[in-house]
């Protein structure tokens, strides 16, 4: 199906929700300016949305990038993380004045129009720096690829885990003899393991952390927990909702049963009662940093697989291709090299905590080494991630309308089988809006793609 053409008026109009685009302009075209100021061979003006940890280790590897290839004059701006991030790359995109890489979570690819907002990836470049399909996990790939093209080039995933304190788990009996969190595969298991555990917790602590009131992380946890139950969420042709409310309704009594029998505490600081020596916070792996750079005894798993199969939420940070007009040239070929040379050489990002997507990285004895990487690398083979539509993805549309109606859950101002009718009712909501991208239901995307 021929998507309908999209420019930057229509752009900013349907993106209104926001409310940001006249205030947001494109201070950070400035490195923009200066990429074309600069005498190098090759220049390649890169966005991305990493600050913190993150962004140091970013640097990190750009620095390495232009130590070895001091023939490009890479120009990187960091935004914003989150809908402001991915407001300024698509007024970018359909403005023409659009970076010459960019980065984003691969959640948000299948609705940020590929072909009009996004360029596809050049195969053949990406053979020449290196870059095979049969290094990728093949969810990945899966994922990054839209109209048989891809569309991104995987990073990382980065996945939400089960922290625990190995101090106070030995104290409660709960570590086995390798030090390692003694496996839970049933709800009982895991609740008993939270009884046991919070005898061995100083007194003010809460015994898990799971930001119950969070909208994000309620709804990453809901994800990882439906995912185990084999839930899910529309047929193949995007034309049905196929959400199976007894299995979200078992879910959302899972998550309650936490705030229910006092084992977390709604508005707690989480993190930061993990690091005082709370036995348990379910964390994104980004958190690795933090608890190592605490100097306390910890390890992480992924999430408990509590319905007998194991799944943990999983996003991904990817490269892509925002749309350029006149894409090609040294910049473009630029462009390819940098991110292929970042992702071959991600074991600088791994020590932050995320698992690298290129697979190679995985078998060397640098990454074996590094704990508790190696501890829950697994995720990389069960993930649980969100449906392929234009509302998922990082900080989308999904997570603001159905997040909030598991917190509700999980906080009890909503029973939790009212809530999984909502959640429902949500998702048959979105599949009939269209993409203010490009203007197209998910149904008639898919259709596309056929």
């Amino acid at each position: 199906m021929e998507r309908p053409g999209l420019n930057r008026r229509q752009l900013i109009t349907g993106l209104g929700g926001l409310a940001v685009a006249g205030s947001l302009g494109f201070a950070a075209l400035g490195s923009g300016a200066d990429a074309l100021a600069s005498s190098a061979a090759s220049r390649v003006r890169y966005w991305n949305l990493f600050s913190g940890g993150d962004g140091y280790n970013m640097i990190a590897m750009l620095d390495a990038f232009r130590k070895a290839n001091p023939d490009i004059d890479v120009k990187d701006s960091t935004l914003a993380w989150g809908n402001p991030y991915y407001t300024k790359l698509a007024m970018a995109a359909a403005g023409s004045r659009a970076p010459d890489l960019g980065v984003s979570h691969l959640g948000r690819v299948a609705g940020f129009a590929p072909g009009r907002l996004l360029d596809p990836w050049d195969m053949d470049l990406l053979a020449r720096y290196g870059i095979r399909e049969q290094d990728f996990n093949p969810v990945l790939w899966n994922r990054a690829t839209i109209d048989g093209r891809l569309y991104a080039l995987p990073l990382d995933i980065h996945v939400q885990l089960n922290f625990y304190r190995k101090d106070v788990l030995k104290k409660a009996g709960l570590l086995g003899d390798d030090g390692l969190i003694v496996p839970v595969t049933s709800t009982q298991e895991w609740f008993d393991t939270l009884k046991a555990a919070r005898k061995a917790t100083a007194k003010g602590l809460q015994t898990v952390g799971i930001h119950a009131n969070d909208q994000n992380f309620a709804w990453w946890f809901f994800v990882a927990f439906y995912t185990q139950l084999g839930g899910s969420y529309f047929n193949d042709a995007m034309t049905e909702v196929t959400f199976d409310e007894d299995r979200a309704t078992q879910v959302l009594e899972f998550l309650r049963q936490h705030v229910t029998d006092g084992y977390a505490v709604a508005g707690a600081a989480d993190a930061e009662q993990f690091m005082n020596g709370s036995p348990f916070v379910w964390e994104g792996n980004w958190s690795v940093p933090v608890y190592s750079g605490a100097k306390i005894e910890y390890g992480a798993t992924p999430l408990p697989p509590v319905f007998g199969k194991q799944a943990t939420h999983a996003e991904s940070h990817s490269f892509v291709l925002p749309h350029q007009a006149d894409r090609g040239g040294a910049s473009n070929d630029g462009a390819h090299r940098l991110a292929a040379y970042i992702v071959k050489n991600a074991l600088a990002w791994a020590a932050g905590g995320h698992i690298p997507a290129y697979t190679p990285t995985l078998s060397t004895a640098a990454y074996r080494k590094l704990t508790p990487q190696n501890e829950y690398v697994s995720a990389m083979d069960h993930q649980a991630t969100e449906p392929k539509a234009w509302f998922s993805g990082s900080t989308g549309t999904l997570a603001a309308r159905i997040g909030p109606v598991v917190a509700a859950s999980s906080l009890g101002s909503a029973e939790p089988a009212a809530a999984a009718h909502r959640m429902k009712n949500v998702l048959e909501t979105l599949l009939a809006m269209k993409n203010p991208m490009d203007g197209t239901t998910a149904a008639q995307t898919q259709r596309g793609a056929a």
